[in-house]
């Protein structure tokens, strides 16, 4: 047995930028890397090379390793710590697994505070959130038929929302721009991923807009968040905040025939109430206009609303990256290990406290939990130390979505012989992916790259946020980097 040369022991030695050619005696005249089955030959030099050929300004920092054993590969920058964006939200989704379970499931629930005789409760009706991010305005129509079903038809008392079972935050990413719907409040209620839609169209008097909680079923107006038209051509959006109604205006030279989009709403309790409100009187339930209440009821329960499992929510959240799934799920497994944080980075830092007792990952502290903000930390050596030991549960790769692996002109291609399960993470002049590849031969290995130019991304201006010049290509060439990245890892590791 002693004269053969195993896999593992071929692997180290064909990586030149391990061991160089000249350390054999009588080293061939052509390289010993395997060819990349489907795409010609592997790369050749190390991976600095691959990194000047990309062009890419900035920092590139990435490890890899066999998702079995844990064998570390290839690493550069492994211990420095860069913005994960929304990869993230892969350690946001196995932090709640951990603490929560993945069978956990939200309750949003409408309750009596007083007596009910003949129909007519005498005393509070109060919408209780229990931090479901997924509720929409299917689940609150259903709620108001099943409130007439249990035979209330007045209320004589009060209307509440109850907001409380989660801190409240104005904005995941206060440094964001007021109208981007990926940067809305959080709360312990929240509806339609807090974002209110707005729709313009233009007619022989001008515009007429509207601004609703609309779904698949149902198309409420809502009276909490308004719009007005502008005559100007800059700023497209102002924003400006009162007691009760998100007042918004709109620049009519940049609004065209007509269209829509989803704005953040800022008062989720009041957004979840004001639609409550009218659904309940489309089942002849008046009630009076809302109000937010930080105690939790203890009464009556006369309708509940239940989420799908949280392990089906994370692979949601996942694919659709969205960052306010993320923080809800985030400060829920923070109150579930001992306490209501005090705010929405006191909460990632217990995660980060977490991350680094669970896995090691002594090397990441975050502001969130879903990446937008460009003052976390992670470094590709924690991200992989996380991802290997998951590997041997298999609870993160069923969650991940695949990564399209892509020609010279960004066509999908859909036969490419690695397969990639990851969570991507993009902000403007960073971007990030971590997951599992499956090589060629079945090779299974475990990778995190981040890049990051932080001096570009300090030098934009809150309002040029949305689209700055130059993010779009700088974006683009670090993803072609990774899969450049990849094909390298497939071609030395795995073919």
């Amino acid at each position: 047995m002693s004269g053969l040369i195993t896999r593992r022991f071929l692997l180290g030695a064909l990586g030149a930028s391990v061991v160089p050619a000249s350390g054999f005696a009588n080293a061939p005249a052509t390289s010993l890397r395997p060819q990349l089955r489907g795409l010609g030959a592997a790369p050749q030099g190390g991976p600095e090379t691959v990194i000047k050929a990309s062009g890419l300004s900035g920092e590139v920092a990435f490890a890899v390793a066999d998702a079995k054993t844990g064998l570390q590969l290839e690493a550069v920058g492994s211990t420095t710590g860069l913005p994960p964006a929304s990869v993230a939200k892969a350690l946001t989704a196995l932090y709640a697994l951990d603490v929560l379970g993945a069978g956990h499931v939200f309750r949003t629930q409408v309750v009596a505070d007083g007596p009910i005789k003949n129909g007519v409760l005498k005393g509070d009706l109060v919408l209780v959130g229990g931090g479901d991010p997924t509720l929409d305005t299917n689940a609150l129509g259903k709620l108001a038929a099943n409130l007439k079903a249990a035979g209330v038809r007045e209320v004589r008392g009060k209307f509440k929302v109850y907001d409380g079972s989660l801190p409240y935050v104005r904005s995941i990413d206060p440094e964001q721009p007021d109208h981007l719907g990926y940067s809305p409040s959080v709360s312990g209620i929240a509806l339609n991923f807090n974002r209110v839609h707005f729709e313009w169209k233009r007619g022989g008097n001008g515009y007429t807009v509207a601004m609703d909680a609309r779904s698949n079923k149902y198309k409420p107006r809502v009276a909490m968040a308004q719009m007005q038209v502008k005559s100007r051509r800059l700023p497209v959006y102002t924003y400006e905040e009162t007691p009760r109604i998100d007042k918004w205006t709109v620049a009519s030279q940049a609004l065209g025939k007509g269209g829509s989009r989803w704005l953040p709403v800022r008062k989720p309790a009041l957004y979840a109430g004001d639609v409550f409100q009218t659904l309940a009187r489309a089942n002849g339930i008046v009630l009076e206009n809302p109000k937010v209440t930080r105690s939790r009821p203890a009464g009556t329960v006369l309708a509940i609303h239940q989420s799908a499992p949280l392990q089906t929510i994370l692979k949601g959240m996942l694919k659709y990256s969205t960052n306010l799934t993320a923080e809800m799920v985030g400060m829920s497994a923070t109150v579930a290990r001992g306490g209501k944080p005090s705010s929405l980075k006191a909460s990632a830092q217990e995660m980060s406290r977490w991350a680094a007792s669970k896995y090691g990952m002594s090397g990441t502290s975050l502001v969130d939990h879903s990446g937008l903000g460009d003052a976390s930390r992670v470094t590709p050596q924690d991200m992989l130390r996380a991802l290997v030991q998951v590997h041997k549960v298999g609870i993160l790769r069923p969650l991940l979505k695949p990564f399209a692996m892509r020609d010279s002109k960004g066509r999908v291609l859909k036969s490419h012989p690695i397969k990639v399960d990851a969570k991507t993470g993009t902000l403007n002049f960073v971007s990030g992916l971590g997951g599992f590849m499956t090589a060629a031969d079945g090779t299974e290995l475990a990778f995190a790259i981040f890049t990051a130019d932080t001096a570009k991304r300090s030098r934009i201006k809150r309002a040029d946020r949305e689209v700055p010049e130059g993010a779009r290509a700088w974006n683009r060439r670090s993803k072609r980097l990774q899969q450049k990245l990849i094909e390298r890892w497939g071609a030395l590791y795995g073919s």
